[in-house]
């Protein structure tokens, strides 16, 4: 709750919402104000469950490149950056970075 009291997104700079699981990695994008998703990537999706031998900071790697190019072809240029409570470290980090070298500025 201490970061979700200042983390808001709206329709034109939604909220970039990461979930790690043990073994996967999930990103949302968010509109609060309607309370409804945009768009989602995982490293569930085809094109990146399909790549083997990759680890789990290199899926998250794929999933931010995959989360900024739908995002771009979306026509959203900046979001606002939920960790969702995670430390911005190991997976978090590896995704964040490869969503700003995707184009999307948080």
């Amino acid at each position: 709750m201490r970061i979700r009291k200042n983390v808001y997104g709206t329709k034109e700079i939604p909220r970039l919402s990461v979930f790690r699981s043990n073994k996967q990695i999930y990103v949302q994008l968010i509109d609060d104000g309607d309370g409804t998703t945009i768009l989602s990537v995982s490293s569930r999706d085809k094109e990146i469950a399909e790549k083997t031998g990759l680890n789990k900071t290199e899926q998250a790697k794929m999933v931010g490149k995959l989360a900024a190019e739908k995002s771009k072809s979306s026509g959203i240029s900046t979001v606002v950056f939920d960790r969702n409570g995670y430390l911005y470290h190991g997976r978090v980090k590896a995704l964040a970075e490869a969503v700003r070298e995707g184009g999307l500025k948080f």
